[in-house]
């Protein structure tokens, strides 16, 4: 019987179960279509480097024997649709049976059983073969649990894949190395260059302006330089470990306006598209860490241990267990307009400036500056958590919503309400300073509240607080910050909430 079998743009793991033997009564399909490029706008960068990466893997399977039809954006049959393309190959080539790996993503999960329950043959589902964890083990780990802290699920995961521990107590003897990770970077240790690979794209931007799809950020070109293969992404991986790894983990959380990526590892977007595993990541970094450990002490590796089987993993397993009402939640009922500077960098204040254009010219930041600079604003603004949703998700090259949607609506906007973040991730401009060079050559003055010199991250956190005390003044963890408001008089309160309403009210003005 013949078989189809579909992969999506993101399950590019040639490692997979499915590609052991070559079968050719086993036809694969990749598709670029409208239907992914458009549901939100994207970085330019993102859709080249999706495009890429996938004619890349469609390339090597068929340089491995296996029997591929690939559609690319402007291909004459392409639908531009999943389902209208899956029904066309199948009454094309005779197939009997369909199979397809689970989506990461609740619209495509949807759309696969709507799509199996239109075909009318035979189908099945398989696991993409690239997580630590299955949909439901985070699930089913918090129940009966009232707070679904991701520190409980981190310990979990370090003793079921026995990493970083020595019989049931972890290496070291604390579980976190977070206090060691908040150093400010002042120009040493030196930063090595990063990492570039050279992926030709011109016939893809031809395609992609052929086709009129509509993109943000920019693309100066010639290369594509994120990884885009297993053999690169590998690459990536032993530069990372052996170059940017003794140091990831004091300075994974600092921010510069001379550096974008500092120690981070740029492997997001290969991971994030199944092109190399966690698994292969995770074992590379100990690897490393074992062979040397007088240079890479075990807070930079747990440092970065955490963010792979800690974070992703309780990333996605949140997604699963609460969507499809999580996309709606709005807890702290914020209805502002995301500013336009958003799209442009054109702001005065510097460390927004730097953010975002870093962003649109990188489809790049690094998750404190998601965090606690766009995040941060757009939250002390009280944004829409749907506009913040759609410029994370279009904008970043790594972000796909099951691993973007609870860390902006959750982690980042507190639109849950709690369920991911203990307290919203709020700050004035002193956080900021403390972690980065963007306030010394900044027009305001991160020192001041009021005034036209004023950081306006300060009047606008005084305010946020006052606007959602209903809502926040029994959360322990903001009764500090609280009890210092209390204890602003009345008139600077008012002079507070009016500088805030009017940053609020004209964002392009500052």
């Amino acid at each position: 019987m013949k078989t189809l079998r579909l992969i999506l743009g993101d399950q590019l793991n040639e490692n997979h179960s499915w590609f052991s033997s070559v079968d050719d009564q086993i036809l694969y399909c990749i598709f670029e279509m409208r239907q992914e490029t458009d549901y939100v706008q994207h970085h330019i960068q993102k859709v080249i480097g999706f495009f890429a990466a996938m004619r890349a893997f469609g390339e090597r399977l068929k340089d491995k024997g296996h029997r591929v039809h690939y559609f690319k954006i402007n291909d004459a049959k392409n639908h531009q649709n999943l389902e209208k393309n899956i029904k066309l190959l199948i009454e094309q080539n005779n197939i009997g049976h369909f199979e397809y790996q689970a989506p990461d993503e609740y619209r495509l999960d949807e759309q696969m059983r709507t799509i199996c329950s239109a075909i009318k043959i035979s189908y099945k589902c398989h696991d993409s073969e690239h997580f630590l964890t299955t949909r439901g083990e985070l699930s089913s780990f918090f129940e009966g649990k009232k707070q679904l802290l991701m520190e409980r699920f981190y310990r979990y995961m370090r003793k079921k894949h026995h990493i970083l521990m020595v019989g049931e107590q972890p290496e070291g003897g604390i579980w976190n190395y977070d206090h060691n990770n908040r150093k400010k970077w002042k120009g040493s240790p030196e930063i090595p260059i990063y990492k570039a690979f050279k992926n030709e794209t011109k016939t893809i931007c031809d395609d992609i302006v052929k086709s009129k799809i509509k993109t943000i950020g920019h693309f100066k070109g010639p290369f594509f330089e994120y990884p885009i293969n297993l053999k690169q992404a590998q690459h990536q991986l032993s530069y990372f470990c052996k170059n940017l790894l003794p140091y990831f983990g004091d300075y994974q959380d600092a921010l510069h306006s001379d550096e974008v990526y500092l120690f981070h590892s740029r492997l997001s977007f290969a991971m994030n598209l199944k092109i190399i595993s966690p698994k292969e990541v995770i074992y590379a970094v100990l690897n490393e860490y074992k062979k040397n450990k007088e240079a890479v002490t075990i807070a930079q590796v747990e440092g970065f241990i955490r963010q792979v089987i800690g974070w992703r993993e309780y990333m996605r397993g949140m997604y699963w267990k609460e969507m499809p009402v999580y996309k709606g939640l709005n807890e702290l009922e914020n209805h502002e307009k995301i500013p336009d500077f958003f799209w442009t960098g054109k702001t005065k204040m510097n460390c927004l400036e730097k953010t975002i254009k870093n962003s649109l010219d990188h489809a790049y930041a690094h998750h404190i500056q998601r965090l606690m600079i766009t995040g941060n604003y757009l939250l002390l603004t009280q944004t829409h958590p749907d506009d913040v949703d759609d410029w994370y998700l279009g904008i970043y090259i790594d972000a796909l919503q099951w691993v973007q949607l609870p860390n902006t609506r959750g982690m980042s906007q507190y639109a849950d309400g709690g369920k991911i973040a203990t307290k919203p991730y709020v700050s004035s401009g002193s956080y900021i300073n403390k972690m980065s060079n963007y306030c010394s050559s900044c027009q305001y003055n991160v020192k001041e509240r009021l005034g036209p010199n004023a950081c306006p991250f300060n009047s606008l956190y005084w305010n946020f607080l006052d606007d959602k005390k209903q809502k926040l003044a029994k959360n322990q963890r903001m009764r500090m910050m609280y009890s210092v408001l209390n204890k602003f008089s009345s008139e600077e309160v008012h002079k507070i909430k009016l500088r805030a309403s009017e940053i609020m009210s004209n964002p392009e003005n500052y």
